[in-house]
């Protein structure tokens, strides 16, 4: 089921599918993408957060299509991906930011079940949208953002086993999508964010404070980030990008 704002789009307007829609960085990222007049589908298993995000740019103008669906689910996703395209007629850009972690992150304490979970969230979720949505970006020469993590740029102890062997497989997925595709004009980003004030922080095994949270990214940092590679010409690939905070360590 899928809940829309009522105005279709402008013939010529790009339209960005953006899993993990709902909250944090996916729903900064779709609030970007429409001010920036790109029609927006944000997707995400809880379908309330997804329609406050799409009223939300409704209010303000935008062209917002609210889509539940558990990315882990392949079924799913490939209806998904036909239900973008029946309503729109294309799709431009890609932005995966479904992520998941667990406070249980070590050797001597993890979940192998929640270990199976993460991964299949974080890496296996990536790989089945991008190959649902593949034909249609090849026809639109488009365009996609993997949001992974620093973890995923450089080990960093505290993120866990799961998170950081996932998030760290994202970079050579990226690079052999762009090396495959590049000849229809697909171009893919691997963007490791630092750490970012979001209720993600949640999942932490010591839940930062708000002292600490006041020096961390914002979603709209990456969100700016996220549509800078999205608004860039054609021609223009950008492989990885690390974004932190001055306070990253």
């Amino acid at each position: 089921m899928s809940l829309a704002t009522p105005a279709g789009p402008a013939p010529e307007r790009k339209v960005a599918w953006i899993t993990g829609g709902g909250t944090g960085t996916g729903r900064a990222v779709a609030a970007a993408a429409a001010r920036a007049g790109w029609a927006v589908v944000v997707s995400g298993r809880r379908p309330e957060p997804l329609r406050e995000t799409a009223a939300a740019i409704g209010r303000d103008g935008g062209e917002a299509l609210a889509l539940p669906l558990d990315v882990q689910d392949v079924t799913a996703v490939a209806a998904a991906r036909a239900a973008v395209v029946e309503r729109f007629g294309r799709l431009d850009g890609l932005v995966l930011a479904a992520g998941l972690n667990t406070p249980r992150r070590r050797w001597d304490d993890q979940d192998v079940s929640a270990v199976h979970d993460v991964i299949a969230t974080n890496l296996l979720a990536p790989v089945t949208v991008v190959d649902a949505a593949l034909p249609d970006l090849r026809r639109s020469a488009g365009v996609v953002v993997v949001v992974s993590s620093y973890a995923g740029w450089t080990f960093s102890p505290g993120a866990g086993v799961a998170y950081s062997a996932s998030k760290t497989a994202l970079g050579p997925l990226v690079r052999a999508l762009n090396q495959q595709e590049a000849p229809h004009g697909v171009r893919a980003c691997h963007l490791c964010p630092g750490d970012i004030a979001t209720d993600f922080l949640d999942q932490r095994p010591e839940v930062p404070d708000e002292a600490a949270r006041a020096v961390m990214l914002t979603p709209e940092d990456v969100a700016r980030t996220v549509q800078f590679v999205l608004d860039s010409p054609p021609h223009v690939r950008f492989d990885e990008v690390v974004v932190s905070p001055l306070s990253q360590r």
